[in-house]
């Protein structure tokens, strides 16, 4: 297939903000492509190249100036070609060479061509066609279910392989995708309930769990071998050698565990986030799930299976706190103990619920007293006084609900230490993107948690909405701009009471 055939039905999913059209247009595509094509093609539309991250430089990518051609003739295989080359490249001479390589690339590209390559490249694709739209044009283009699609995606990790197996083997094929040691699957999600009493609404018995302020780990056993990965599935082994003692002193002898890894002070209590996460912090694990013990695929398992597994196999030392609750009583004074001792809140969750990687449903609920929000830094301002010369004003913005951008919320610059404005302003700087004024735009990349009051009207924005007094709390780099919090979930705030208030101008 050509590339501009590729690229034109891109431009056309970015320009469309009807989800279903998005979908039609893309299962059309893959629908026309050879087989050696669909994972190349899938990849592309992704922004996840097959090679991975090739590490292109903006300043090279800047410095490739040629005229565009006129006529398309780029197929795919050629770009993948190309990819393949710069991505092997290394060594003495590898800069003059992976100039030669992207020169001759671009020279062939039309304007459109090139700059939908200079995007994949830099790793900033902004289509609409994230891995949800995806999920769905792959079960159309091949006539399965996307259940199907997303669960093999979610156990195979990586979306063009599933494409490729549903092109070839169809529903039987998505179904032999299974659980295997060492490649991660994405964690499961929890929706956000404004009170406790909302957390529990609909469940007959729930379980709840100490809500920790760590960060998210998922680790792999198999004998002495001990691997753990982040919450975005990045392998993280090094960065904890706690946590390999502590796993490799389980008697089990093939693990997957979920939980959360965090630092405690000498009462018991927890560090802030940022001294858990600081290299040299005396960190420990606190499992709450186990995916697979021994020969034993526990993902479609009940909650409660799961939790008398991991009962089984991992001590209470290294267990996140959790309890069974009938009615309100006795979990109010769960969460209360929660709270007292450090914690952010209870996580609840539906005992009869499978694992579902990579989802954000109703089965878990977190219930934080303070409300936060992941939400995309956008842009920032110059500060002024002791804070001349930083960026410190934060645009703030949340996932548009069609997943195509990203829709600004607010702006704040309290929360932040000396440190961090320095560590921010270096960030932000390797982001940017153009400047007005005071005003520095970035590539959307970087997430922060922000606390606030609530949520309030607002015609200042274009959401309609706006956050009452938010401050930083911390950056998120475990996170990605696609699980950021949704505008829709910011205007449920809004609708459920969280802090609305009267409009500010």
């Amino acid at each position: 297939m050509r590339l501009a055939q590729l690229v034109s039905t891109a431009a056309a999913v970015a320009a469309t903000p009807a989800r279903r059209r998005k979908v039609a247009l893309l299962s059309s595509l893959l629908a026309q492509l050879d087989e050696g094509e669909i994972r190349l093609a899938v990849g592309f539309l992704s922004g996840r190249p097959r090679q991975g991250r090739i590490g292109v430089a903006w300043a090279t990518l800047d410095r490739i100036v040629v005229e565009a051609a006129t006529e398309p003739s780029l197929e795919l295989v050629d770009v993948d070609r190309v990819f393949s080359a710069l991505a092997v490249s290394a060594g003495p001479g590898s800069r003059a060479a992976r100039r030669a390589l992207l020169t001759g690339l671009f020279a062939r590209a039309t304007a459109e061509e090139g700059s939908f390559l200079r995007n994949v490249l830099r790793g900033e694709l902004r289509q609409g066609a994230l891995e949800g739209v995806l999920a769905q044009a792959i079960a159309a283009a091949w006539s399965v279910d996307e259940d199907l699609v997303r669960r093999a995606a979610m156990l195979g990790g990586d979306l063009a392989e599933v494409a490729h197996a549903a092109a070839g083997g169809g529903a039987e094929a998505l179904r032999a995708f299974r659980l295997e040691l060492f490649r991660p699957v994405q964690p499961m999600l929890a929706s956000t309930a404004p009170s406790l009493a909302e957390g529990m609404d609909g469940f007959t018995l729930a379980v709840l769990e100490w809500k920790l302020d760590g960060a998210r780990i998922q680790v792999h056993k198999e004998g002495e071998t001990v691997r753990i990965f982040s919450r975005n599935l990045r392998d993280v082994t090094g960065t904890s050698a706690a946590v390999i003692e502590a796993v490799r002193g389980l008697a089990a002898d093939r693990l997957v565990l979920d939980g959360e890894v965090l630092a405690l002070r000498d009462d018991g209590r927890p560090e802030p986030f940022q001294e858990s996460m600081k290299r040299g912090a005396a960190q420990r694990p606190f499992f709450f799930d186990v995916l697979l013990i021994g020969d034993l695929d526990l993902l479609d398992a009940p909650l409660s299976e799961r939790r008398a597994a991991l009962a089984r196999a991992v001590p209470a030392a290294l267990r996140v706190r959790s309890e069974t609750f009938e009615g309100l009583a006795g979990a109010e004074a769960f969460l209360a103990e929660a709270l007292a001792r450090g914690h952010e809140g209870v996580m609840v969750k539906d005992p009869a619920a499978p694992y579902e990687a990579g989802r954000r449903g109703a089965a878990w609920r977190k219930v934080k007293p303070v409300h936060t929000l992941d939400l995309v830094v956008l842009a920032a301002e110059w500060g002024s006084g002791r804070r001349r010369g930083l960026l410190s004003n934060l645009h703030l913005g949340a996932r548009a609900d069609d997943g195509d951008g990203f829709v600004m919320l607010g702006k704040t610059f309290k929360g932040l230490s000396d440190e961090l404005l320095v560590e921010q302003t270096r960030e932000l700087l390797a982001r940017e993107t153009s400047r007005t004024g005071q005003v520095v735009r970035v590539r959307p990349e970087l997430i922060v948690e922000v606390a606030f009051d609530g949520v309030q009207a607002s015609p200042r924005y274009p959401g309609g909405v706006a956050l009452r007094f938010a401050r930083v709390r911390r950056y998120r780099d475990d996170k990605t701009p696609a699980e950021a919090d949704t505008l829709a979930s910011v205007r449920l705030l809004h609708l459920g009471g969280a802090g609305a208030a009267a409009e500010v101008s």
